[in-house]
């Protein structure tokens, strides 16, 4: 799931301006991160209506980042969209360049800054677990991946400066190679660290389409 947050409203109040906007939000994840689904579109019309701003109208898509499902939906919203000249986008990064190739001519807004894809961990809190390198080395560390879970992306180690567990640039978060090494120790297979990772080889998160 892709993790999103709503940015400030006083932002979104700033690039809107006072010209007529429409509001999409997305039915999948920015709905499930509370960023921007049925209600905080809702929530968001109101307060700029508040403020003053026209809104010519709004609609949650199923899911914003499908671009003929989008082509599908928006159709019924002709008369509304052309009475905007700008576009409030509540969903995530692809979501927001989706509706772009859409309407070209119009000023796509995001309301929303695009995070990680992550895991629900419980209601409304959102762990991250992949960056979506384009190379998984999962099976080389049992599960756990230190390029995303490290903050600073070590692949032979720990920095050394963890305590007790906890990583030393936030102390909230488990330190991810303290979490191999206690697995691998109970596994019997402390062994496998001695292995030492080439490094990583990004190039390969620049695949921009797959076709299947």
């Amino acid at each position: 799931m892709i993790i999103t947050k709503q940015k400030n409203f006083m932002d979104i109040l700033r690039r809107i301006g006072s010209k007529p906007v429409f509001l999409v939000g997305c039915s999948e994840c920015a709905t499930l991160c509370k960023s921007g689904g049925k209600e905080e579109v809702l929530a968001i019309k109101e307060s700029l209506i508040k403020n003053k701003i026209p809104v010519s109208g709004w609609v949650v898509l199923e899911p914003a980042c499908h671009l003929m499902n989008d082509k599908r939906m928006l159709k019924k919203y002709s008369k509304e969209l052309s009475e905007s000249t700008k576009i409030l986008v509540l969903a995530c990064g692809n979501g927001i360049q989706t509706l772009n190739k859409l309407f070209p001519e119009k000023e796509i807004i995001a309301g929303t800054d695009t995070l990680f894809l992550g895991e629900i961990s419980r209601v409304n809190e959102f762990f991250k677990q992949c960056l979506l390198c384009g190379e998984c080395i999962l099976d080389d560390f049992d599960g756990f991946c230190p390029v995303t879970r490290c903050p600073k992306s070590m692949l032979n180690g720990p920095c050394g400066g963890s305590s007790n567990g906890k990583c030393e640039i936030n102390s909230e978060i488990e330190c991810v190679w303290d979490c191999i090494y206690q697995v691998f120790k109970k596994k019997g297979k402390l062994d496998v660290l001695t292995f030492i990772q080439k490094p990583k080889d990004w190039s390969k998160a620049l695949e921009n389409k797959r076709r299947i």
